[in-house]
C-alpha cells in the first residue's frame, strides 16, 4: 500500500536540516523558526548566465536548473532573498554572497542598502585556472564573494584560517636557521629587522588564489553542476563561526556547505528547489557519516519536502535469509521511467519516514533488511527525484 511522507529523519548524516523548496517561497517559514539564529549565510545563486545547467547521476545527464531570468526579475528575486537572509542572521553573523561579473556590481549596491556600507567587510576575489581561454578579451578567471556583517558585534577569527608560512623563500627575505634549529626568514625595512619563522601563520588576503577549482576527475566531485570545493567553504565557516553554530545555504545545490559545516562541527540549514539537490545532499551526507561512525546517533539529518504523488509501482516480497527477514525489491518504476537511484526501509510516524537501512546506489533485485520491524516501509527515488513510500 502506498503512503505519503513529507520528511525523513536519519540518525546520522547531520547535524542539520534540508528543505526542498524555492528560497523566496520558504523564507517566511524559515524566519518563523530561525530568525536571528544563523551565524553564517553562504549564498551561491544562479549568476544570470542565460544557460541551462546539467548534472550527472551515473551515466545519466539531467537538467538541474535554468539560469535565464530577465535582469529585472532576477534583481527583484534576489532582493527578497537577501532581505530574508539578513533577518536570519544573528547579531554576530555574516553573509557571503558568491557571484560573478554579471551581477556583482548591482548586488553589492543592494547589499549596501540592506546591511549599510559600514557593515561591508570584503570583496573577496576567488581566482582559478580552469575553464576556456578567451581571445577577444582577457580570460575571466575569478568569482566575487561579497562579505557583509550583520552588525559591529560580528564574530570573525582570521587566525582560524591561517596557514604556516612554510620553507619557501619570498619577498627578498633572507633564509637562515637559528640557534634552536628553526628555519626563519628576515627582512629589513625602515631600519627595523623583521623575523618570520616557517611555522608562523600567514593569513589569506581578499584574493583567494590558493584554492583550486574542482577538476573533472576530482574525487570530491558528486556530479552536480557548478559544484564548489569544500576548501572554499571551510575558509568561510572557520573564519566566521564557532563549533555548534548554525550555517545556512539557501541554494544548497551539490551540498558542499552542509558537507563542510558538518565536518567542522557546525550545524547546517540547507535549502534548494531541485529534487536532485535533495538526493545529492542525502547521499553525500550518509556516505560521510558512514566513514565517521563515531557520529552515529549524534548527528541527526532531517529532510523536508512536499508529498510526491507521481504514479509509481513496485514488485516486492518478504524473504528469509540466514534466519533473518529481508525485503526483496524485484522492480520499481515511475512514469516516465528513469533508473532507481536510492532505496531505503524503515518506519513511518505521522508522515515522517525513519530509515533503518539505506542504499544510495541500488541495483535490482535488491535485498533490504527488515528484521525486527513490525510495519516496514519502503522508500524509492528515481533519477528525476520522483519519490514514493510503500507500507509492506
Amino acid at each position: 500500500m502506498r503512503i505519503f511522507c513529507t520528511g525523513e529523519r536519519h540518525a546520522n548524516g547531520g547535524p542539520g536540516e534540508f528543505v526542498l523548496a524555492r528560497a523566496e517561497e520558504a523564507l517566511d517559514t524559515l524566519l518563523a523558526e530561525y530568525r536571528g539564529r544563523v551565524q553564517v549565510v553562504y549564498l551561491d545563486p544562479p549568476f544570470g548566465t542565460g544557460d541551462v545547467f546539467h548534472s550527472k547521476i551515473g551515466k545519466l545527464t539531467l537538467p538541474t536548473y535554468l539560469d535565464n531570468m530577465e535582469e529585472s526579475a532576477y534583481l527583484a528575486w534576489m532582493q527578497k532573498i537577501l532581505s530574508g537572509a539578513k533577518e536570519l542572521l544573528s547579531p554576530s553573523g555574516s553573509l557571503y554572497l558568491h557571484i560573478d561579473f554579471r551581477m556583482s556590481a548591482k548586488l553589492r549596491l543592494m547589499l549596501d542598502e540592506f546591511f549599510g556600507t559600514q557593515n561591508f567587510m570584503n570583496e573577496i576575489v576567488w581566482c582559478y585556472k580552469s575553464g576556456g581561454r578567451a581571445t577577444r578579451y582577457y580570460p575571466r578567471k575569478h568569482d566575487t564573494i561579497l562579505f557583509y556583517r550583520k552588525s559591529a558585534k560580528v564574530f570573525f577569527d582570521i587566525s582560524a584560517v591561517g596557514r604556516p608560512r612554510g620553507s619557501e623563500k619570498r619577498n627578498h627575505m633572507k633564509r637562515f636557521i637559528d640557534e634552536d634549529g628553526r628555519i626563519c626568514f628576515t627582512i629589513r625595512s625602515a631600519g627595523k629587522l623583521y623575523t618570520y619563522y616557517e611555522d608562523t601563520p600567514v593569513y589569506p588576503s581578499d584574493v583567494w588564489d590558493d584554492i583550486e577549482h574542482l577538476q573533472q576527475k576530482d574525487t570530491e566531485r558528486v556530479g552536480y553542476a557548478t559544484q564548489k570545493p569544500e576548501a572554499l567553504l571551510n575558509r568561510v565557516i572557520l573564519a566566521s563561526s564557532q563549533p555548534g553554530d548554525l550555517v545556512c545555504d539557501l541554494f544548497s545545490g551539490s551540498g558542499t556547505t552542509a558537507a563542510a559545516a558538518s565536518k567542522l562541527g557546525r550545524r547546517f540549514l540547507a535549502l534548494d528547489s531541485s529534487p536532485l539537490a535533495l538526493y545529492t545532499l542525502r547521499a553525500r551526507q550518509l556516505k560521510s557519516a558512514s566513514a565517521h561512525s563515531l557520529l552515529e546517533g549524534e548527528s541527526e539529518l532531517v529532510l523536508r519536502y512536499p508529498a510526491d504523488e507521481t504514479p509509481g509501482k513496485v514488485s516486492l516480497k518478504r524473504v528469509a535469509q540466514r534466519g533473518k527477514q529481508m525485503l526483496l525489491l524485484e522492480s520499481a518504476s515511475f512514469a516516465p521511467a528513469y533508473p532507481l537511484v536510492y532505496a531505503a526501509v524503515g518506519t513511518e510516524e505521522s508522515g515522517e519516514f525513519h530509515p533503518s537501512s539505506t542504499d544510495c546506489k541500488p541495483k535490482l533485485p535488491l535485498l533490504l533488511p527488515i528484521d525486527k520491524i513490525e510495519e516496514p516501509v519502503l522508500q524509492i527515488v528515481d533519477a528525476l527525484g520522483h519519490m514514493a513510500f510503500f507500507r509492506v
